[in-house]
């Protein structure tokens, strides 16, 4: 089994609502994969609620091999969800490690 995570910083300079229409977009997007990536077997996304930190988005998720998250990566379906950060993300962090 793989873990799959990755974290979002979003920019700066955009107002807090837009942040967190776009973060709660996000959120929406990413939970409906596994109606349509059937080798997702996990996933969720959390909002940070601490302003003191650097991250605003984390996404788990889990996954049978890395040639599952390869495949959910390239799904149409994901891809259109991860255009929803395209422009109001600043970083990304990924990690995907055997469990």
């Amino acid at each position: 089994m793989v873990k799959h995570i990755v974290l979002f910083k979003l920019k700066n300079d955009i107002s807090g609502a837009e942040k967190l229409a776009v973060m709660n977009q996000f959120k929406k997007a990413i939970e409906a994969l596994p109606a349509t990536i059937s080798v997702i077997r996990s996933i969720e996304v959390g909002l940070n609620m601490n302003p003191a930190e650097t991250w605003d988005i984390a996404l788990y998720s889990e996954f049978d091999s890395l040639d599952d998250v390869k495949l959910y990566a390239a799904h149409p379906d994901h891809v259109v969800a991860a255009k929803l950060l395209a422009d109001v993300k600043e970083s990304r962090s990924c990690v995907d490690y055997e469990y």
